[in-house]
């Protein structure tokens, strides 16, 4: 309905107008203090895939991730040059972003790589196989 909205009223939808889009809603949380992280999510062949855009930043030392319960949680870190600046509009200090993993999903068997300023991380979600199953009646 927000789009709609939007269309009709020449606004952008909601959560554009309020920032959401970039801080977290729905679904996902992030922490007070902290810069949001821009991110996709497919849940694709038996595999949950999170990309997150990191431009410029060292993978090794600047990235942390970790799975806790059914949650991950992805932090960043983003140093400012001490350069005089005439005009900046890049984003500095820590960036976090949580999310909740689908149920089932094997989040101590995460997967991380970064290339070209995107990290992709991915986590594997057994596929239950559906079908038809014969419940048997016992005699009481």
């Amino acid at each position: 309905m927000t789009g709609v909205m939007g269309r009709l009223t020449g606004f952008p939808p909601l959560p554009e107008l309020f920032g959401w889009a970039e801080g977290g809603f729905p679904g996902t949380h992030l922490a007070a203090g902290l810069h949001g992280i821009r991110v996709e999510e497919q849940l694709k062949d038996g595999t949950y895939v999170l990309r997150a855009e990191l431009p410029g930043l060292d993978p090794d030392n600047d990235v942390e991730i970790t799975v806790e319960d059914d949650v991950l949680t992805l932090r960043a870190e983003r140093g400012e040059e001490t350069t005089e600046k005439h005009r900046t509009e890049f984003r500095y200090g820590t960036f976090a972003r949580s999310v909740r993993l689908p149920a089932g999903a094997k989040g101590e068997e995460a997967d991380a790589e970064y290339k070209d300023g995107v990290l992709t991380i991915t986590v594997p979600v057994p596929q239950e196989k559906a079908g038809t199953r014969t419940v048997p009646v016992r005699r009481g």
